[in-house]
């Protein structure tokens, strides 16, 4: 339902307190007192059916006895009561409940029916839900405390969600100490409606809110989340703190929200791909806030550290590269200045050490000499009180340098060690925005939050294809997984899952099954020896551990020894196993390096991509990363950067380096079968050899979901986040005779769509934008060029003219949070207007919305944009002239809901007495003109906002 009534739960003009108690110590009567005493403007109704006032004012037997409209209400009544009251509301319009009440699914299967019967009613009469099982919401700016706790923080710019009502309380308290202020504050509870990727829509769109805080046990509609996180993080931080690490805390997350938790580098995986920031403790959250508001982000890892003592400096060091940061090189630039103002016994590098009797005008020089210096992203500048220091000196003239540096883009941050020598100091940074830390690790750990939230946004920008109409055939494939499923198995067996990888042109090595001890010498003879024999038994996964694998088999006798040898092995191993007999295949005696390609599907991300360190020691050694499809090159060389064996693939002292664009082609095949077969639950590439030259696949393993396998999938269901729609794409004439490809629009788009910018002309420009634009920053045209599949649709006119690609034209249908409603806009350049190009572009954009389920869209003009308000009543539009200057069109794509109009011709009888005519418009002088574009004869326009 999206952000669908959020309004009614923060922004209510009415609230009835549905279990309102004068009883002190109850949760009733703590909700009443904040609702007394914190000066909140709207009105308030008590609702107890067993008392007719409550602290001097009237009750209600039932919320639907109060005689004016509710926004809200907030129930604190026993579990088995919820339903009940509910139904109430709903019968009385109430759109926003909050429910504080506890006792649902955590306590077992007759919860859990509560909770559906509750979402049952709220599904009927449009409610909005918070909770259950929480502490409620606080808006501060209106003196808003839904909540049963007795405290109010002072309005700020963070919004804070906490899966956790006791340490949401516990940082509401903290949060007035520090003087942290809040736009608002919610505890989600359980999260049985609103969740996690409405709060991010809600507060993406919120004025009063620039950074969203969040505290999460798990997530649980993970494609509204991914889809919301990555629509808004790229212009406001959403910083997380995700509690169960590790398998033991979650499980206790798991018992206490009633929801499962993930694993944790799933999580680490998916968030980075959303652009989230992770954060290890509560603190961080609002360092990283408070950081990410007010300085640059950092282009690198590379920081230089300016500092008035040695033992600082180090441990610093110690810190960043801990974090897998990097000390700057410094220019030869800067040295050659830092030597003209600093004594002698300067450290001569990075940390630039200062000396202890520095005062303001060397830290000044060191400051100046690396904001000009190219090499270096972040500056940390340390201070240390000693005999001859001066801190409010050296904090003044920071403040001041940085303010003279009108395009200062380096990250700044301070550490001024102490306590009272440097209180003041550090009042005066911090009152300039440049952050100061109580140790030189905080700024360092902050920093490099930063550097990972710029990396993180950047992944945002990556959409993948879907994969070219060349795919492998999926029926083969089908085939295996359905026949070892009919055979009750989830394991395939080798052969199985190696015949699956061919059959999707993997490089596998040459792979036989032998019955027998003589199809295994024969078999053996025709590859050409040394050969491997594995055994082969459906209940025999992991062959290393069963002693089921023997390498380097020299000759036939070595042969008929192994193959004996691996039947009693196995046998011992597990007496019950069936053992259909070996695997033969050749001995690759290439040297290289193993790696493993692993594949899961999380049954909350849906399939996940592992990539790591191969072989037998991929447990012991835990080298890996992991990344969500769809992948693309530029994912996949990201994950690999992850892992430590990927400086090996590029050649370690000596050692050839591997193909790197051959385990990337690989990689992404690997993700295309994940997307492909949702049937798959697990798979393992273990090892893939790979060296200079090529890969190939020795050993795999597969396991699938038995109850799927005869299931029929929607294209990409199981993703939490959309490929590049491909299905979009069509050829189409303008009446020119050139043909032009219609798609949807890419992220590497942002050439194209600039040089189109740049031919519209200045009336263009303003039809589009309403504003005269001489150019538009890198910002804002990735914001137009990189969109959310799900949330977006932007076709554009690309065609190839003298060896040169470009785009004519734009058409675009931005959906809001509810999922039903559209912004439509829409621009042809100058050159390609009156082609028919506009029609064309329009019309198939609404078709496309309306298979993505948009019921109605808009678009808003400007009144002597003729030419689109034409183009827009032809398709349809219903036109409005709005009091601001602006023209609205509307328009609904609901097949099954006819306008008034067709109510009115078909049924008469059944349109309400006020709607029976509509009204017919005078036409005046002004109007005709507006209404006639040929008596103008503008220049050529098919645009819009």
């Amino acid at each position: 339902m999206g952000t669908l009534n959020l309004d009614k739960i923060f922004n209510p003009q009415s609230v009835a307190i549905i279990g309102a108690s004068d009883s002190e110590g109850s949760v009733g009567y703590a909700i009443v007192k904040n609702f007394t005493r914190l000066g909140y403007a709207g009105k308030v109704y008590f609702v107890n059916n067993r008392k007719a006032e409550i602290l001097g004012a009237k009750t209600y037997p039932s919320v639907d006895k109060i005689p004016e409209p509710v926004d809200l209400a907030l129930i604190a009544t026993p579990a088995k009561t919820v339903p009940g009251v509910m139904e109430e509301c709903g019968k009385a319009g109430v759109k926003g409940v909050i429910i504080v009440s506890a006792g649902f699914k955590e306590t077992g299967p007759a919860g859990k029916a509560l909770e559906e019967e509750m979402m049952r009613i709220a599904k009927e009469y449009g409610i909005r839900i918070v909770g259950p099982n929480c502490i409620g919401i606080i808006r501060p700016g209106i003196n808003l405390n839904a909540t049963f706790v007795d405290k109010l923080p002072k309005p700020g710019n963070l919004a804070f969600l906490s899966q956790s009502g006791a340490l949401g309380s516990a940082i509401l308290d903290w949060a007035i100490h520090e003087n942290i202020g809040f736009s608002n504050f919610v505890s989600v509870g359980s999260m049985i409606d609103v969740d996690f990727g409405d709060l991010i829509d809600y507060f993406g769109t919120d004025p009063k809110t620039k950074s969203i805080l969040m505290y999460v046990e798990g997530i649980t509609e993970a494609r509204k989340f991914m889809s919301a996180a990555r629509h808004f993080a790229r212009t406001k931080p959403i910083i997380v703190v995700k509690a169960g690490k590790f398998s033991e805390s979650a499980k206790a997350a798991a018992s206490h929200t009633g929801s499962l938790s993930g694993e944790d580098a799933i999580y680490d995986a998916a968030f980075k791909r959303a652009g989230v920031v992770r954060v290890d403790e509560i603190a961080d959250l609002f360092n990283a806030a408070e950081v990410l508001g007010t300085q640059p982000l950092p282009k690198g890892p590379n920081l230089a550290i300016i500092t008035n003592a040695g033992g600082p400096g180090v441990m610093t060091t110690d810190a960043l590269i801990a974090r897998n940061g990097k000390l700057a090189k410094i220019s030869q630039k800067t040295i050659d200045a830092l030597n003209k103002a600093l004594p002698p016994f300067w450290s001569h590098g990075n940390p630039i050490d200062v000396l202890g009797d520095a005062k303001a005008d060397r830290y000044r020089a060191a400051l100046d000499a690396c904001l000009n210096d190219e090499n270096i992203d972040g500056i940390l500048i340390i201070f240390t009180q000693q005999a001859v220091s001066e801190a409010v000196e050296i904090s003044k003239s920071i403040v001041e340098l940085v303010r003279s540096k009108t395009y200062q883009t380096k990250t700044i941050l301070t550490s001024f060690m102490g306590y009272g020598a440097v209180l003041e100091a550090n009042n005066i940074l911090n009152a300039n925005n440049i952050p100061t830390y109580s140790t030189p690790e905080q700024a360092v750990k902050t920093y490099m939050t930063m550097y990972q939230y710029q990396r993180n946004v950047e992944l945002i920008y990556e959409t993948p294809e879907e994969f070219p109409v060349e795919a492998p055939p999926k029926r083969p494939v089908n085939v295996v997984l359905r026949n070892a499923a009919f055979d009750d198995r989830e394991i395939l067996t080798e052969d199985e899952a190696k015949r699956v990888l061919k059959y999707y042109n993997f490089p596998v090595v040459k792979t036989a099954v032998a019955n027998n001890v003589d199809e295994a010498v024969g078999y053996a003879q025709q590859m050409g020896f040394p050969v491997v024999l594995k055994i082969l038994s459906p209940q025999i996964v992991h062959k290393s551990d069963a002693g089921g694998v023997i390498l380097n088999v020299h000759d036939a006798n070595e042969v008929r020894d192994a193959f004996d040898i691996l039947i009693q092995r196995a046998t011992a191993y597990n007496p019950n196993a069936q053992i259909i007999g070996v695997t033969v295949q050749p001995m690759v005696q290439k040297k290289g390096y193993e790696v493993i390609l692993g594949g899961k599907t999380d049954p909350i991300f849906g399939p996940v991509v592992l990539f790591g360190m191969g072989g037998v020691g991929v447990e012991l050694f835990k080298d890996y990363s992991m990344g969500l499809p769809p992948l693309n090159t530029t994912l996949i060389r990201r994950m690999m950067e992850e892992t430590k064996i990927y400086k090996l693939l590029k050649g370690y002292r000596g050692s050839p380096p591997a193909d790197i664009k051959k385990l990337e082609e690989t990689l992404l095949l690997f993700s295309q079968l994940l997307i492909d077969f949702p049937q798959i639950k697990e798979i393992d590439i273990n090892p893939l050899l790979i060296n200079e030259k090529e890969a190939v696949v020795l050993d795999a393993r597969i396991v699938i979901d038995k109850a799927s396998v005869c299931k029929t999938f929607e294209p990409h269901e199981h993703l939490v986040i959309s490929p590049y729609p491909k299905k979009y794409e069509m050829i189409w004439g303008l009446k020119s005779g050139q043909d032009v490809l219609l798609r949807p629009i890419k992220p590497e788009d942002e050439p194209m769509w600039l040089d189109m910018f740049q031919s519209l002309s200045e009336e263009s420009i303003r039809y589009r934008f309403f504003q005269m634009l001489k150019d538009t920053p890198h910002e804002v045209r990735v914001r137009y060029c990189n969109i959310d599949y799900d949330r977006e649709i932007a076709m554009v006119a690309e065609l190839l003219e003298d060896g040169r690609r470009k785009i004519l034209g734009v058409s675009r249908v931005s959906i809001e949070p509810d999922g039903k409603t559209g912004e439509m806009a829409f621009i042809v350049g100058d050159k390609w207007q009156n082609l028919g190009l506009g029609t064309k572009m329009v019309d198939y954009t609404l078709d496309i919305a309306t298979m993505m389920g948009v019921e109605s869209v808009y678009a808003i003009m400007l009144p002597d944009n003729y030419r689109a308000l034409s183009l827009t009543k032809k398709m349809g539009f219903d036109i409005e002239y709005l009091g601001d200057g602006t023209v609205k069109g509307s328009l609904s794509l609901k097949e099954d809901l006819p306008d008034q109009r067709c109510l009115l011709l078909n049924n008469p009888q059944e349109v309400p007495a006020e709607q029976e005519k509509p009204a017919t418009p005078v036409l005046t002088a002004a109007s005709a003109k507006k209404e006639s574009p040929e008596t103008e004869q503008p220049k050529a326009q098919v645009t819009s906002s």
